[in-house]
């Protein structure tokens, strides 16, 4: 364990719960913080990550708890139950943590959550609080209304300070005494009153000398005047101090009474700090929950290393103990090696640790019993210890405590000496730690060791990118390749002649040379297969998005269709209106010819008939000519049962039940059923695509009429039918790319204005409107903003 605890500092995790610690708020909270150690139970590390979550949504919807005044009050109340006096500062601190407590039990209702047992075991006392409170004003000062007793004797106090005020005021103000006075003041010493008088006239004023100056000129005298009511005031200051320290001991009785609620409290505001404290660093750093797995393998995808600027870090992405338990990553030096095995370990102490890690959504975990690491040079002249012996050191203790669930980093796996003795031995303790159960993941520049990668099962090769033509390392992780050498490149680069490179070339052994043939070609074909994937991607994106402006589209069509539907129907409305006003007038005539008959005037009864057949034939011309204007398109084909119509004479949808032989058709339309002949409906097969093809049609062209108008009038129309023209005039005016549109519907009653507004508080497409100013059209026009 104790190599284990190292492997924390290696891994960089102090330096992270210093950033946790600087998120929370109490000294407590802050010392826990620090002290936070990972964890290996898998419920536990549940419970925390859950905890971080939900305060960090809490915090999403209240902002911060407030944590001020959490103080631990732990020892204060030890010694107020054993009957000790406590002072006004613990008292104080007492007061804050009973403050703190209510109100961070009033900061949200966390019903739901795992916080809601710690929320809802805060209990507070309110009374204790305020009883502290309102008799302590200050660290040094008891008030007055702390007791009836204090505020009599403090009373006094005043009186007796006053008189002897007063009396010494006659003294220095006295002709008699300005020769014998230093200074015509009144001061103190000893706690009490005197006055400066000059040694030579000390004689002069007679009473009691309190202290002297430091050259002896001048004496602090108390006058016998003021003796008396200076000794009225000690004995009330003794009195005070005696009434102080009950008021004190009664509080800190109080404070005993509920000590187990006191410290109850205490604990859990410090718990909730702590988990806030989580919840600010997840925000702080990006951070999101993974899951937690105590089988399988773990997977960070895009993952950063949270000590990095977030702005400057590279995401990798790393997996491990799935179809592998070993991970050789291979690469240029400063590439990026080493610092993808410190965010593989660091983030998964994070994770035990309660943290939330810097990852995206579908990360995974994997918890570990131990994690330890050998990063770093570790070589020591007191010691006698080379770069390969500190390394060795590490290992050999690294190797004695694998085991099951264990991950252990190795960097630069059997360096620092003879380079095939060192892959060997890499090799080796890559082996040995795989047969105790052990996860590893290592770095090195060993062909060797890319070769036992590629050939070994549950071994995988990972490399860290390198940019020949910048020179410069990418800093991204690609699983599956090892990484090839780029000394020659490099150097070419840098200007080395070519004659030297190819002898160089030349030197290696063809099996070395055809290994780095092979890796430049899956290179080349990796870096190919990810412009394609690059490539698709923007397709599919590029579909997506046609797709979404399809949906647009339909949904245009499909409100224009509507608006297009409640016209005909407010037109019908209209005619059926009208309809029935002429039956009433009809009705009402001839109700009238009939009491006119009896007298036998059938010169006006003939006048009057012509006249009623007039107005019939006049509303019927009407509904001949809308129903010529709007005639429903034939059917195609005979109707037949489970076929849709429309039933003519009312405009309802229904389903062909059955069709009798002589052609009368049984419909269902909802909860009724109907018998219709055929030539009364029309088949709805096929007329979707023509109605949709209509509407289009009517809309562009609508829309190119409509597109450059800055406004519309709707005066004279009736409410619905004005904020129908309004909607699509509104549409019109936002592909046409407008910013302001004027709307003029009078003044009038009012109502066409509240209905129009009404219906632009609810339009998604308006920013904001306003009626119109003096020249604009005043109430009778409304200014809209689009968006």
């Amino acid at each position: 364990m104790e190599f284990h605890e190292k492997s924390l500092n290696t891994l960089e995790l102090p330096a992270v719960l210093e950033m946790l610690c600087a998120e929370a708020v109490s000294e407590s909270a802050k010392e826990r913080a620090v002290a936070l150690r990972p964890s290996a139970n898998i419920y536990e590390i549940a419970d925390r990550l859950k905890e971080t979550s939900d305060a960090k949504a809490l915090i999403a919807i209240n902002g911060n708890p407030s944590f001020y005044g959490v103080k631990d009050v732990s020892g204060a109340l030890v010694r107020a139950q054993r009957g000790g006096m406590l002072s006004t500062r613990e008292l104080l601190d007492i007061a804050g943590v009973l403050r703190a407590a209510r109100t961070v039990k009033s900061y949200s209702a966390a019903e739901g959550t795992s916080l809601a047992g710690l929320f809802a075991s805060l209990r507070g006392n309110k009374y204790l609080e305020e009883t502290i409170t309102n008799s302590i004003t200050g660290e040094d000062e008891i008030a007055d209304a702390a007791s009836s007793e204090l505020a009599a004797i403090r009373r006094h106090m005043r009186a007796a300070s006053a008189r002897v005020r007063e009396a010494l005021q006659k003294i220095i103000s006295s002709p008699s005494y300005s020769k014998a006075l230093q200074d015509p003041i009144i001061t103190m010493r000893s706690d009490r009153y005197v006055v400066p008088v000059k040694a030579e006239h000390k004689n002069s004023v007679p009473g009691l000398v309190h202290d002297i100056s430091a050259s002896g000129a001048t004496l602090f005298i108390e006058p016998m005047q003021a003796v008396k009511a200076n000794n009225e005031i000690r004995e009330l200051q003794a009195k005070e101090e005696k009434e102080i320290e009950r008021i004190l001991m009664a509080l800190s009785a109080e404070a005993a009474a509920y000590r187990e609620n006191i410290g109850s409290d205490f604990s859990i505001l410090v718990e909730l700090d702590l988990i806030f404290a989580r919840a600010k660093l997840s925000y702080k750093l990006n951070c999101s929950e993974p899951e937690v797995s105590d089988k399988g393998g773990l997977v960070l995808r895009r993952a950063r290393h949270p000590l990095l600027p977030q702005k400057s870090a590279v995401p990798i992405d790393i997996a491990l103990g799935g179809d592998y338990d070993t991970l050789v990553i291979t690469g240029p030096n400063t590439g990026g090696k080493t610092v993808s095995l410190k965010t593989l370990g660091l983030l998964c102490l994070m994770a035990q640790c309660g943290l939330h890690i810097p990852v995206d959504d579908g990360s995974r975990v994997c918890i570990f019993e131990k994690i330890m690491a050998d990063i770093g040079d570790e070589q020591s002249i007191e010691q006698s210890l080379s770069t390969f012996s500190s390394h060795m050191t590490n290992i050999v203790q690294i190797l004695e405590e694998a085991e099951e669930n264990t991950l252990l980093l190795f960097d630069e796996l059997g360096a620092g000496t003879d380079p095939v003795e060192g892959a060997a031995l890499a090799i080796a303790i890559i082996e040995y730690a795989r047969s105790r159960g052990a996860k590893i993941a290592a770095t090195t520049h060993y062909a060797e060791l890319k070769i036992y990668g590629t050939s070994t099962p549950g071994v995988m090769n990972a490399s860290c990118e390198f940019d020949v033509e910048t020179l410069r390392p990418t800093y991204r992780l690609v699983t599956g390749i090892p990484g090839k050498s780029n000394a020659f490149a490099i150097s070419e680069r840098l200007g080395l002649p070519r004659a030297i490179i190819a002898d160089a070339e030349s030197r290696l052994d063809s099996g070395s040379a055809d290994f780095e043939k092979v890796l430049s070609e899956l290179d080349e074909r990796r870096q190919r297969m990810e412009k394609e994937q690059l490539e698709i991607k923007k397709l599919l994106l590029k579909a997506e998005e046609d797709e979404k402006k399809a949906a647009e589209y339909r949904k245009l069509i499909e409100r224009e269709k509507e608006k297009a539907a409640k016209i005909a129907r407010r037109e019908a409305d209209s005619i059926l209106e009208e309809a029935r006003r002429t039956a009433d007038e009809v009705f009402d005539e001839l109700s009238r010819i009939r009491r006119e008959s009896a007298k036998e005037n059938w010169q006006e009864v003939n006048t009057t008939g012509s006249e009623i057949m007039r107005k019939i034939n006049k509303a019927q011309d009407s509904m001949r000519r809308t129903s010529e204007k709007e005639a429903p398109a034939p059917s195609s084909r005979p109707v037949k049962a489970g076929d849709t119509v429309e039933i003519l004479s009312i405009g309802t949808k229904a389903v062909v039940e059955s069709v009798s032989p002589d052609r009368v058709l049984t419909l269902k339309a909802g909860i009724m059923k109907i018998t219709a002949r055929e030539d009364e409906v029309r088949l709805l097969e096929g007329e979707t695509i023509k109605s949709a093809k209509r509407i289009i049609a009517k809309s562009e062209a609508k829309l190119r009429t409509e597109a450059a108008k800055p406004e519309i009038d709707v005066r004279g129309m009736m409410s619905d039918e004005a904020v129908s023209a309004v909607e699509m005039f509104i549409d019109s005016a936002v592909l046409g790319r407008l910013e302001t549109v004027r709307i003029i519907h009078g003044k009038g009653t009012g109502a066409l204005r509240a209905a129009i507004q009404a219906s632009l508080r609810k339009n998604r497409q308006v920013k904001s409107f306003r009626l119109g100013v003096y020249g604009e059209g005043e109430s009778g026009v409304t200014i809209a903003q689009l968006k």
